[in-house]
């Protein structure tokens, strides 16, 4: 590149332009290689590690949107496995609330069959007891009625009859209450 501006230079030194602007091809020479070394030194210690440290930024930046990206295919995994996972609680849920419903209705039904197997229970028993009772009632009146037929034959005969016979009758008539 140097030649080439040495050769511009020149070519304008005798073309005559040089001269018109007040130009020395020595000194726009030098200009021209302290802007080359000044370019050079920006270039290696200022342009290019600025440009090395914007690609590294890049490269970051990149691999941020695509941790991004992957963190929000994750996001999404995890959003649906979690639905699938409630929808699953759900129906755990839902099975073991039928279970407690059966469960109640089979309790309740043999809570109810057991109440209505005491209620007969105790109706055999009252009906046993009420059977019991009336025999004790007949016995009682049949004792009675015994007693005051016994009594009454006792007065009718009693003036008709001997002592001997009635102790004979009163022994016979006990013998026959005692086995009914």
């Amino acid at each position: 590149m140097l030649p080439l501006l040495l050769a511009v230079t020149e070519a304008a030194h005798e073309g005559g332009i040089a001269e018109q602007f007040g130009l020395e091809p020595k000194l726009v020479a030098m200009q021209a290689i302290s802007f080359l070394i000044l370019f050079g030194v920006l270039y290696w210690f200022g342009i290019r590690p600025t440009i090395a440290t914007m690609e590294e930024r890049n490269a970051k930046i990149a691999s941020g949107l695509k941790n991004a990206e992957e963190t929000q295919a994750r996001l999404a995994a995890a959003a649906q496995e979690s639905a699938a996972l409630i929808k699953a609680a759900q129906l755990d849920a839902q099975k073991l609330i039928d279970e407690a419903r059966k469960s109640a209705k089979e309790f309740g039904d043999k809570q109810q069959a057991d109440a209505i197997a005491r209620a007969a229970d105790t109706l055999v028993k009252a009906q046993q007891a009420i059977e019991l009772e009336h025999k004790k009632m007949l016995n009682e009146a049949r004792g009675e009625i015994a007693r005051l037929v016994v009594k009454t034959t006792e007065q009718v005969l009693s003036k008709k009859l001997t002592d001997a016979d009635r102790a004979a009758y009163n022994d016979a008539a006990s013998k026959e209450l005692s086995v009914s």
